[in-house]
């Protein structure tokens, strides 16, 4: 039995003899296929973008490059013989994703996906000549995407890694030393409460005079980001003092140290996508201060508690 399937382009007609006779194998059609549905999604999550965009300037961009992925999709299509559906879940995850996380963390976090691909466009070039031209525009058009996106809120990220580090390091420490000295999961919780709404208006008004002193303009929103990045964090640290009964102190410090490292986790996933930065490296030193934190302010509580004679009933 031949190794190889004879396909036969088609116009966009549907018509036969379009001047275009290929031969592949079956494993690199079915290769091709998910390559092309792959252009096919990206086409239209573009197109997707494009139309709620108010920019001009950035909604003609999204429209090209959707347009571009379109060509590339025909191009496979002129290979493979067939057409194939849309991934109408990838679609929908990242036209929501793009709307609640932004459009370049979304984005970004697509292209990954599609690095991957060009990576087997690279180990099939020789085989197939159309490759190196749809290498050369995946790559052009991611530049040119990444470049023209601008996100207000990736300009404050600066504000919220302050109110986000600043609430980690301080509440999780203040946290961990009265969980033990206290005993008591109401008593930490309104302790933890009052501590965290203090410092989140504090934070908040260091960082607006900050910003005033520097002489920025967005001063206003820049400490209204970083108050809202301390007062979730304070929120998440302090919620499971306040389901848990309060004799379970220990596994509600548990929960809250589980959170801690989610948040941290979550956070840095975000930038390390949205702004190319290295992960692992920013994820462990977090980890290290806020544990850290945590661990001494954990020591002082006992020691205090036996030290002071202190036994809340």
């Amino acid at each position: 039995m031949n190794a190889k399937t004879e396909i036969v382009c088609q116009n966009e007609e549907g018509k036969r003899g379009c001047g275009m006779e290929h031969s592949i194998s079956p494993a690199l059609k079915k290769h091709l296929l998910n390559m092309q549905r792959d252009e096919l999604t990206g086409s239209i999550l573009y197109g997707k973008i494009a139309a709620r965009l108010k920019d001009e300037n950035n909604r003609k961009a999204f429209e090209e490059i959707s347009r571009a992925e379109r060509g590339h999709y025909e191009t496979w299509r002129s290979y493979t013989g067939q057409d194939v559906a849309p991934n109408r879940g990838k679609i929908f995850t990242f036209s929501l994703m793009s709307r609640i996380l932004g459009i370049t963390f979304a984005i970004k976090l697509f292209e990954k996906g599609e690095d991957l691909g060009l990576k087997d466009l690279h180990a099939i070039e020789q085989e197939l000549p159309e490759v190196r031209r749809i290498i050369v525009d995946e790559e052009a058009h991611e530049a040119k995407l990444m470049a023209m996106i601008d996100e207000e809120r990736l300009h404050y990220v600066g504000s919220i890694v302050l109110g986000l580090n600043d609430a980690l390091v301080e509440l999780t420490g203040t946290i961990a030393g009265l969980t033990f000295a206290l005993a008591n999961n109401r008593l930490v919780a309104l302790s933890g409460i009052i501590t965290g709404v203090s410092a989140t208006l504090s934070m908040a008004a260091s960082n607006y005079l900050a910003k005033r002193a520097e002489g920025n303009g967005e001063a206003l929103k820049s400490s209204a980001y970083t108050g809202v990045a301390y007062l979730l964090t304070v929120i998440a640290i302090v919620l499971p003092y306040l389901l848990l009964p309060n004799q379970l102190y220990v596994l509600a410090f548990g929960i809250m140290i589980a959170v801690v490292v989610l948040i941290i986790l979550a956070f840095n996933y975000y930038v390390s996508v949205a702004q190319d930065l290295p992960f692992f490296r920013r994820f462990g030193e977090m980890v290290l201060i806020s544990l850290g934190v945590a661990a001494l302010s954990f020591l002082i509580g006992l020691a205090a508690k036996q030290l002071l004679g202190i036994n809340v009933g």
